[in-house]
């Protein structure tokens, strides 16, 4: 693959509940615009896992914010793929602002990762690339000042497997498919670690797939036609929303540390 694509700082997302059925119909229509994206697994039917460890304060500040509907909020979080600790993970800030999504990004160490949980600020020696990544180094900062505003720490885990197909000489479409959403607590000073112990949402579990069409400028005409074909109803899928409350912790069983057991 000749194009190597990018995370889009600004984009569109439209998200849909279908069953298998319905995705594979979907991934048909859609295999004649896109290819596969780079980081397919062939072995595991094209996908990849995706973990991400979801960052909040004790009284679920940004858990609320979705759930009453701000049409501008954010969330805290930190991407990972692996349990290789020589890895990198990805402090990441995801905004909507009315309809439009914005995303930063920066490529850190694990170790790094490690001490911003802890609350440490932001230090250049925390990037993976400390000598030429500025991007990195303004989004860290920038993770940094909204943790601390808020008071936020590591909650939980929400992790599942994406297979996904991007346009082939550009960023302007992607098209995913995530299954098996699980989420798992988060014990306040750990480092990070594949999930365990557990629970699957009914979201995103089974024979339901999260559906997601990602345009960054207009929405082409083939997608349109493809809504239309498949009778897709937009809806809206928070994941991490999904997975506190599956997890019971929006009654209170979160203190801002871990689940009280």
């Amino acid at each position: 693959m000749s194009y190597h694509h990018k995370l889009q700082a600004s984009r569109f997302e439209l998200k849909f509940i279908v069953d298998e059925h319905c995705a594979e119909g979907v991934r048909d229509f859609a295999r004649s615009y896109l290819e596969v994206d780079e980081y397919a697994d062939p072995a595991k039917m094209n996908s990849y896992p995706i973990h991400s460890l979801y960052c909040d304060n004790s009284e679920l500040f940004l858990y609320r914010q979705t759930v009453c509907g701000e049409k501008n909020r954010f969330k805290l979080r930190i991407r990972f793929y692996d349990d290789n600790p020589d890895h990198p993970a990805f402090l990441e800030i995801k905004r909507r602002v009315t309809d439009v999504i914005r995303k930063e990004r920066a490529k850190v160490t694990r170790e790094g990762a490690r001490r911003i949980l802890a609350g440490h600020g932001p230090e250049r020696s925390f990037l993976a690339d400390p000598e030429n990544d500025d991007v990195s180094a303004s989004a860290m900062i920038n993770f940094c000042d909204l943790r601390d505003h808020v008071g936020a720490v590591g909650c939980i885990y929400v992790s599942y497997t994406r297979e996904a197909y991007v346009s082939p000489n550009s960023d302007l479409i992607r098209v995913t498919f995530d299954r098996l959403l699980y989420g798992s607590p988060y014990q306040q000073g750990d480092p990070l670690r594949l999930p365990s112990d557990g629970t699957y949402p009914a979201t995103g579990n089974g024979e339901r797939v999260i559906l997601e069409l990602k345009f960054t400028d207009r929405f082409a005409g083939w997608m349109r036609e493809l809504v239309q074909e498949f009778n897709l109803q937009r809806t809206s899928v928070p994941k991490y929303v999904h997975c506190i409350d599956e997890m019971g912790l929006q009654s209170g069983e979160w203190h801002g540390g871990g689940m009280i057991g």
